[in-house]
């Protein structure tokens, strides 16, 4: 199996969780995804997770968590965030270095701030620490959507406010297809994990995270704003900040070094 790659699932209270777990290193990474992981969990995805993040796998034995299968109605980020420290403690993870993208970013933070001794070194790529009327308005039309079942345009919106042009112009043409492949079964998960993202709040917190923090944002970004980025980086007194010029929200997938970059601060 590649980096031994497994696909697993454990119980958290009144539900459970699925996570990918790969690597063959002493240490250990958790990442935490975006808003997409509730349109689809990380069931079955070892393999590509496992390809995606190969530059870790040697130094680490990374972990990739989703939300619990089942949310309630008002769900919190900090909800999510005492679910990954329930995880950590049922799979004797005492501490870890974590990476959170997007949404993934802002349970990361709730992380860093309630449970600071989890946290070796933090990483906190294109999110927010509050809402804003990018946010809003971007998350707001996506929960619209999902009311009316709508995926193709969130699919849509979704894609053409992540990816730069040079990347669309490549991707546009399967559209029609690419859809249809992901469309989910439900979507009363993604509209609490979106509503949740609209109420996360945790900034004057952000001077309670005291570890390591690397916080990347895109120039480009159209969901939550570089400012964003700005915003995290000038309160936290431990931190260092990187933007990428030409790239917007989805430059995790589109950088060629953004890897690279993460596994070279973890290093440090």
């Amino acid at each position: 199996m590649f980096y031994n790659a497994k696909n697993n699932n454990i119980k958290i209270e009144q539900s459970d969780m699925d996570y990918v777990s790969f690597g063959i290193g002493n240490k250990n990474l958790i990442i935490i995804p975006g808003l997409g992981d509730g349109l689809r969990t990380v069931k079955g995805m070892a393999i590509p997770l496992a390809f995606m993040y190969k530059q870790f796998a040697k130094e680490y034995t990374v972990y990739v968590f989703s939300r619990r299968n089942h949310l309630a109605s008002g769900f919190t980020t900090g909800n999510m965030a005492q679910d990954i420290v329930a995880a950590m403690n049922l799979l004797n993870i005492s501490n870890a270095d974590i990476l959170g993208v997007s949404q993934g970013g802002m349970i990361a933070q709730c992380v860093a701030i309630r449970n600071p001794e989890k946290v070796n070194k933090l990483v906190l790529a294109v999110t927010s620490s509050k809402t804003n009327e990018l946010i809003n308005s971007v998350v707001g039309k996506w929960i619209q959507l999902a009311k009316r079942k709508d995926f193709k345009n969130i699919f849509i919106d979704t894609a053409e406010k992540s990816y730069s042009e040079k990347y669309l112009e490549k991707y546009r043409k399967y559209y029609n297809i690419l859809w249809r492949f992901s469309k989910p079964k439900d979507y009363e998960r993604f509209i609490i994990q979106a509503n949740s993202c609209l109420t996360h709040n945790v900034y004057g917190d952000l001077d309670k995270i005291k570890c390591p923090t690397f916080v990347i944002g895109g120039k480009q970004d159209c969901i939550v704003g570089v400012n964003s980025s700005k915003e995290i980086a000038d309160r936290i007194s431990n931190s260092e900040l990187y933007l990428y010029e030409e790239y917007g929200h989805a430059v995790y997938e589109e950088a060629k070094d953004f890897n690279e970059k993460v596994l070279e601060y973890f290093k440090r």
